[in-house]
């Protein structure tokens, strides 16, 4: 394609990050791609950024979503950032596959940062060849669309394309792009970065920033820095406990995969459980269980304090004085957690109002579906029939039911203790409750189709469903249901 003779669709960038923070960034441009084809593009996405999705929809959004082509006021560069990674720290890693076109302001309001991911080598790229295979770039398109409808804070899909050109992995892959769409994609490893270089003056301006872009409520604290690390362990205490009443598993909580926005990213090794266990580790690499389903929320907090110690320099001149403040608020993050959590718990078993015992009662049925190895998503779903007197969609997931019936006897007098009607309970729970989620099995049959027939079809009815997790539809009761028992158990992969 002659970039000459091409009308570009308009993408009104404003690269604040660009422009603002010089010496965090190195500009960079794609890799090219031998023929680029557009494989799905998220109009819904693209209207709510502004973007006019039927000019995209075509072999000039394949050219752009590529890199081939890049778009009137792009500044493409490659984001610095360490990290911890998997409790081992790594002063230098940043964006070795990735590439930050622009910022843009959508309808909204909101500044939204479009990135490449898979569009080859960079600076950054430590030997890797920069690129993705087509398997991993859908995974994300589906995780990120799932979690969104699931009203999870997370990065999102605009588009996927292949690029014609195939990556070594194992095997030889079909490459692909994914346009990934963030508040921004400022990490914890990004403080990390400059921290380990002792550049003060870079994590105040950072800090500076990331506060002007994320959490400007907190410019006129006494203590705007320390207001900062309080906003950042909120929005992450309650994104911990969306992850946990969901069964979402991420894989990698490495610190540069924690944003300081409180948007889920990086949907590598991730996966949703199916019968709830709180040991549950499906990444491949994590050999140790770091990362299992119960060790998210003390995770987050290992990470917090990792951004706690950059922050020192700012909080107080007097470091002891800082320390201590830095750490008193960092206690306070578990206590934010299990707040968000429990009051999000309570409401998907039907409860409008708080009691003391409801933390017991919650902690009963999750330790009588642990005992059961009870579908935590099919569980909650079935609660809402209980919750109108026929329990026994819901016993049949426990197999011999007398525990579950033991801990309905004490939910059920709870919830006479309220005034709500059976039907208006039953729809609440319904609304919050999903009866679809992104399940193991059927991704891996999706992404099979794909890589290996070339056939969406399996991937675009499963994207469906979940990007609309509440409306059960008859006939679709194998996307509802766990995965068939497996001698081997089931695993994912980062897919770098």
């Amino acid at each position: 394609m002659d970039a000459h003779n091409v009308t570009f669709p308009r993408f009104n960038f404003d690269n604040s990050f660009a422009r603002s923070l010089d010496g965090f960034f190195t500009p960079w441009q794609a890799a090219p791609a031998t023929s680029p084809r557009l494989l799905k593009l998220n109009h819904a996405l693209a209207a709510e950024l502004g973007l006019d999705a039927d000019a995209l929809d075509s072999e000039i959004g394949a050219a752009i979503f590529s890199g081939n082509l890049m778009p009137d006021g792009a500044s493409p560069l490659a984001q610095a950032y360490a990290g911890h990674q998997f409790g081992g720290f790594s002063p230098k890693l940043g964006d070795g596959r990735a590439l930050l076109l622009g910022e843009v302001i959508d309808t909204n309001q909101r500044r939204r940062d479009i990135q490449l991911k898979g569009s080859g080598r960079t600076p950054f790229s430590r030997g890797g060849d920069g690129k993705a295979a087509l398997g991993p770039v859908l995974r994300e398109y589906l995780m990120g669309e799932a979690m969104h409808a699931l009203g999870i804070p997370t990065t999102r899909a605009l588009a996927a394309v292949t690029t014609g050109d195939v990556v070594h992995r194992e095997t030889p892959l079909p490459g692909a792009v994914l346009t990934r769409i963030a508040a921004s994609h400022i990490r914890v490893g990004t403080f990390e970065y400059f921290a380990a270089r002792d550049e003060t003056d870079k994590i105040r301006q950072l800090a500076d920033y990331a506060i002007a872009r994320h959490y400007p409520e907190v410019r006129g604290a006494q203590n705007p820095y320390l207001a900062f690390f309080l906003a950042v362990a909120n929005a992450q205490a309650a994104l911990i406990a969306h992850w946990m009443n969901v069964g979402f598993i991420h894989g990698v909580m490495n610190t540069d995969n924690m944003t300081i926005s409180g948007e889920t990213i990086d949907y590598g090794p991730c996966a949703f459980m199916d019968a709830h266990a709180p040991g549950t580790v499906f990444s491949s690499i994590d050999t140790q269980g770091r990362y299992a389903y119960a060790n998210q929320p003390p995770i987050a907090n290992w990470n917090l304090a990792r951004l706690a110690e950059t922050l020192i320099p700012l909080v107080d001149d007097n470091a002891e004085q800082s320390v201590r403040l830095l750490t008193d608020t960092l206690t306070s993050f578990s206590s934010m957690y299990e707040t968000y959590w429990l009051s999000e718990t309570r409401a998907k078993i039907g409860l409008a109002t708080a009691e003391g015992g409801d933390l017991d009662l919650v902690n009963g049925l999750l330790a009588t579906m642990e005992q059961a190895g009870a579908d935590h998503t099919l569980v909650f779903r079935r609660l809402s029939l209980a919750a109108l007197g026929d329990s026994a969609a819901a016993q049949i997931l426990f197999g011999e039911p007398t525990a579950f019936n033991a801990w309905a006897g004490r939910w059920h007098a709870r919830l006479e203790r309220e005034s709500v009607a059976p039907n208006e309970r039953a729809q609440r729970m319904d609304r919050i409750n999903p009866i679809y989620i992104a399940r193991n099995h059927k991704v891996e049959e999706a992404l099979a189709a794909a890589v290996e027939r070339d056939d969406l079809t399996p991937f675009t009815a499963l994207l469906e469903l979940v990007s609309n997790p509440y409306d059960e539809i008859e006939g679709k009761e194998d996307f509802s249901s766990p995965a068939p028992m497996s001698p081997v158990p089931y695993q994912t992969f980062c897919g770098t």
